[in-house]
């Protein structure tokens, strides 16, 4: 879950953040001059606006003309948009800016409720009805929103609603028999809508699919396509594409699914067994390849639940099938398990300004984070109620493990890892794991700000021209490996970032990598010492090759040495940066 931001312009504003954020599982944004919250911001205009056009809820605790003014240059589509709430510091009004879209009218009301304050709801149609025609209730689309304007002005001068359907989706609402006014259609039918005739689809279809392996997506989708157009079913009423869970990895499914905007949800045999008593076309070739009868019918009628009836047979393309089944009501719990997914996270150096948005959202989406103890401290100010899996230093497979059995179970799990998830990480070791033993799960690897470009970044540009990483540990590589890796690079002239230098048990390995490559490196090569990037101990510091002490080096230290062009210099602020020249200075030459 994506959390709300409760946005504040300074300290003042921190005690009705503070009531608010557990409340409402919100997070508090600060400036950078202002401690306690749980990010912080330089600008306050363009900090709105980024989190505005990525779709974040923003509940401002601030004059409403700032929120305005912030947010203005990205409006476009109401229907898109994030709700945008303005709440005065005392609590004592909470003003929905945007209108009431995406439950920003309910929003304000809670916390009116919250804080003893009044919900200052200013949508036409909810003050005086109480509900918004283009607001239904969950698990019903409005299908012609661009009539809802002209309708709401037709019922707003007087005219009478009327419903037509056996589903309601406003139980606010108090319906009329009579005709004329504006009607309320609600039908998982291809409906055409007009000025006084709204068309509500209510979720109350699945469509089951089954398919041969590695079957063209498009196959499928233009299956589903027809079965939809030929039984003039509106897609929009689709809750979900279901399948038995041997297909939870097939593309071609996920395509479907995508193309509809629903989720896939996969049963296991014993699930759809259940059904064959309600199968419309049951083969016995199926039942003896896959242990079902019918794999599109049943899961249809498995997804959409126990008093649900086969609406569309299965229906054949050249190799694919589908079915679709519907509910008495629409589906707001879906039946059967989504594909579980491993996102391995690279988080950066820790801190939160140096964290790919693909991260955080990643890890905003994930049900259960797994990690090392202080990877996942690190990352705590993302947290709302993931499920955590701790681990201890070391037993990294451990964790990889746990991840995917987790995901297997149909969970979003995110593996934390610090750096970046493919370098000296734990995204090489998932996919080990998944070649020894094959899983249907989905893997995401999501790169991130490695230790040794937060070093170079820290000391300059040391890695301007060519370098390489080399890892000292020799708990999984033998060392004679490492020493032919060091001296390939020393000879190659790269700048090489050594990780894992030395730890408690490992003391040696640091200084018989600098020997090796005494006699490719002058005196004055800088080599720079970075230890706890992006955290408050951090500490950088540049030396001579010449003055290079081991000691200075720990577990958590990341020593970068230059190659024969490296240089260092001070500035007039007093600090050493280094440098690795790529040759524009031959270039220059060249053209004087």
């Amino acid at each position: 879950m994506v959390k709300p931001v409760l946005f504040t312009l300074g300290a003042s504003a921190l005690p009705l953040a503070t009531k608010l954020k557990e409340r409402l599982g919100a997070e508090i944004h600060t400036p950078d001059c202002v401690a306690g919250g749980d990010v912080t911001y330089r600008k306050a205009t363009s900090h709105l606006g980024q989190l505005f056009v990525e779709g974040r809820t923003i509940i401002g605790l601030c004059a409403a003309g700032i929120l305005v003014r912030a947010i203005a240059p990205h409006i476009r589509d109401k229907h898109n948009e994030p709700p945008v709430i303005a709440v005065a510091e005392d609590g004592s009004t909470a003003v929905p800016l945007l209108g009431g879209h995406h439950g920003a009218n309910d929003l304000a009301r809670r916390i009116g409720e919250i804080c003893g304050g009044h919900a200052a709801v200013t949508t036409a149609s909810e003050v005086r009805f109480g509900f918004a025609l283009d607001e239904p209730a969950a698990g019903f689309v409005l299908a012609n929103p661009q009539d809802m304007k002209s309708a709401t002005t037709t019922l707003l001068n007087g005219a009478q609603l009327s419903l037509d359907g056996t589903l309601n989706p406003f139980p606010a609402a108090h319906f009329t028999t009579g005709a004329g006014g504006v009607t309320l259609t609600v039908t998982e039918r291809q409906v055409s809508g007009s000025k006084n005739k709204l068309v509500y689809h209510p979720r109350t279809l699945v469509m089951g699919v089954g398919c041969e392996r590695n079957t063209q997506p498009a196959e499928l989708i233009a299956l589903a396509e027809k079965v939809l157009s030929e039984s003039h079913l509106s897609s929009a009423s689709l809750a979900a594409i279901a399948s038995i869970d041997i297909k939870s990895d097939e593309a071609a499914l996920h395509a479907v699914a995508k193309h509809f905007g629903v989720p896939a949800r996969f049963f296991a045999v014993g699930e759809l067994v259940k059904e064959t008593p309600r199968l419309k076309n049951p083969s016995d070739l199926v039942a003896k390849e896959v242990g079902v009868a019918g794999v599109a019918e049943a899961a249809a009628l498995a997804g959409a639940g126990a008093l649900s009836e086969l609406i569309v047979e299965k229906t054949r393309s050249a190799r694919g099938t589908c079915a679709v089944a519907m509910a008495p009501e629409p589906i707001l719990e879906l039946a059967g398990q989504p594909r579980g997914i491993v996102h391995v996270v690279g988080i950066g150096p820790g801190t939160p300004e140096w964290r790919a948005p693909a991260a955080r959202a990643a890890l905003e989406a994930a049900t259960e984070w797994v990690g090392y103890d202080l990877y996942l401290d690190l990352v705590a100010d993302v947290k709302s109620d993931q499920a955590e899996h701790r681990f201890p230093l070391g037993g990294e497979e451990d964790r990889v493990r746990h991840a995917i059995e987790l995901a297997k179970q149909g969970k979003e799990v995110a593996l934390v890892c610090s750096g970046d998830a493919g370098i000296y990480a734990m995204a090489a070791l998932v996919y080990e794991v998944l070649d020894l033993e094959p899983a249907r799960v989905a893997v995401n690897v999501i790169p991130g700000v490695s230790a040794f470009q937060a070093a170079a970044a820290k000391a300059g540009a040391m890695i301007g021209h060519d370098f390489c990483c080399i890892s000292l540990s020799d708990l999984l590589t033998p060392w004679e490996a490492i020493e032919k890796r060091v001296k390939a690079a020393a000879e190659g002239d790269f700048v090489i970032s050594f990780y894992n230098p030395r730890s408690l048990k490992r003391r040696d390995q640091l200084e018989r990598a600098f020997a090796l490559l005494k006699q490719h490196r002058p005196t004055d090569t800088p080599v720079v010492i970075a230890s706890n990037l992006g955290r408050p101990e951090e500490k950088v510091k540049i030396v001579r090759f010449a003055d290079f002490n081991p000691d200075d080096v720990d577990m958590l230290t990341l020593v970068m040495v230059g190659s024969s062009q490296s240089k260092s210099f001070t500035r007039g602020d007093g600090k050493t940066y280094a440098y690795t020249p790529r040759g524009y200075a031959k270039k220059r030459e060249a053209t004087e």
